[in-house]
């Protein structure tokens, strides 16, 4: 997705692990700022063992682009972003369905989020009209998953 002429792309995350707050530029006048871009790295790590990935740029993009179709300031909740290999390996022994073997968190392409205030599905109708990636509604999780892999949702 092409950072356009916005002078600056902004981002708010509250983590509801960790109860880390963050809002930051992560691009401005067209360029990631790598500083930013470290920050939110560590900010959305594998909150089970605190291994650091490294965030796709592209994911940001697609919740910039997120947050201004649904008109919002409003931090986004983070329920997981990042995870090691080990994680993912164990919540899928745990967790039963709706962890895949090569997830893309695993990859720093994927997040579990919602906004306060925010329908549910109104995020994942939102998420699915920008056609930018997957899109995973789980309502009685209370999240929305989305990814910047190929487009399709479940």
């Amino acid at each position: 997705m092409a950072l356009g002429a916005a002078p600056a792309r902004h981002l708010a995350f509250d983590h509801t692990h960790t109860r880390e707050k963050i809002a930051l530029d992560y691009a401005v006048d067209g360029s990631y700022v790598p500083a930013a871009l470290r920050s939110l790295d560590h900010f959305m790590r594998d909150h089970y063992t605190g291994t650091v990935g490294q965030i796709d740029p592209a994911l940001f993009d697609l919740l910039h682009a997120l947050r201004l179709q649904l008109r919002q300031t409003t931090a986004f909740e983070v329920i997981s972003c990042y995870r090691c290999p080990e994680t993912n390996a164990h919540l899928k022994r745990t967790r039963g369905g709706g962890v895949a073997t090569r997830s893309l968190h695993m990859d720093g392409k994927a997040i579990d989020i919602r906004i306060p205030g925010v329908a549910l599905a109104d995020l994942r109708d939102a998420a699915l009209g920008l056609q930018l990636g997957g899109v995973g509604y789980y309502a009685r999780e209370q999240f929305v998953h989305v990814d910047v892999g190929r487009v399709r949702h479940w």
